[in-house]
């Protein structure tokens, strides 16, 4: 990266959220962010387009769910921007769109002032916390949103960070448990179903590396929308949701890109 490191990031190991950003060819990364970055290239040549597709996911839903009345987003592990945001998409098509970006690495902070530039007329504003403490995310929501009208909850590329020894499935429904009914989830995670021998040596090279990456079956990924409705066409590879509401990828038709997207209405 260029310019000087901030206070708090550390760059001993890699961060995700930076590594995310060398996949995307950003300039915000360290050496061991690209190191890394590199070795799963070496495992999965697809990497790259999986965090575009991530990104063009997040684009898609955004659209759905501004089309369909919800004017609140809550983006937790928003990463470092890259345009357009979450915020750009929502007030695109509704200007009075309330928008809180969460995430725990302090890069990310460093970069608020992009995340910021919103409409007049909506709000966005950035909080740095982390999914496993759910309190202090909804805590710093709750200035900016109103948590009795219907929030669409992001969690896009996050959760396969998150192990089921730090309760992934329960830090997301206390999240959920705190948002009124007519809220929405909205989840991409990686998955080892296609590719089981790449993706047990990148989490080994990862957790050698103190980066925790708990990679889900489809089964396991369907059970963080138990008691939801699921979005039409429920759970699919990220790339098939909504196709329409989108520019597809440049390579994502090479295979099945490895993991899973869903949308899905709190009752």
């Amino acid at each position: 990266m260029t310019g000087q490191h901030h206070a708090g990031i550390d760059t001993s190991r890699p961060h995700p959220a930076r590594m995310y950003d060398w996949y995307l060819g950003g300039k915000d990364n360290y050496p061991i962010d690209e190191e890394m970055g590199r070795q799963m290239l070496a495992l999965d040549p697809r990497v790259p387009v999986m965090a575009r597709v991530n990104r063009a996911f997040m684009h898609r839903a955004t659209r759905w769910l501004a089309g369909h009345g919800v004017r609140q987003f809550l983006d937790v592990g928003t990463g470092i921007p890259t345009e357009p945001n979450l915020h750009q998409i929502a007030q695109e098509t509704a200007p009075d769109s309330r928008v809180v970006y969460c995430d725990n690495d302090p890069i990310v902070l460093a970069h608020a002032a992009a995340l910021l530039r919103g409409t007049p007329e909506g709000a966005t504003e950035y909080l740095q916390a982390d999914v496993r403490d759910p309190d202090a995310v909804l805590d710093g929501a709750r200035k900016i949103l109103d948590l009795d009208r219907p929030v669409a909850l992001s969690l896009v590329a996050l959760l396969h960070f998150v192990s089921d020894e730090d309760g992934a499935h329960d830090l997301v429904g206390r999240l959920l448990s705190a948002l009124p009914s007519g809220s929405y989830l909205v989840m991409t995670h990686a998955t080892a179903d296609f590719t089981p021998e790449e993706s047990r040596a990148a989490t080994e090279k990862l957790r050698a590396a103190g980066v925790t990456l708990a990679l889900r079956s489809r089964a396991e990924f369907a059970r963080f929308f138990d008691g939801l409705e699921l979005v039409e066409p429920g759970i699919e590879v990220p790339h098939l949701w909504h196709p329409e509401l989108g520019e597809p990828v440049a390579g994502q038709d090479d295979g099945v890109v490895p993991g899973y997207g869903a949308v899905a209405r709190k009752p």
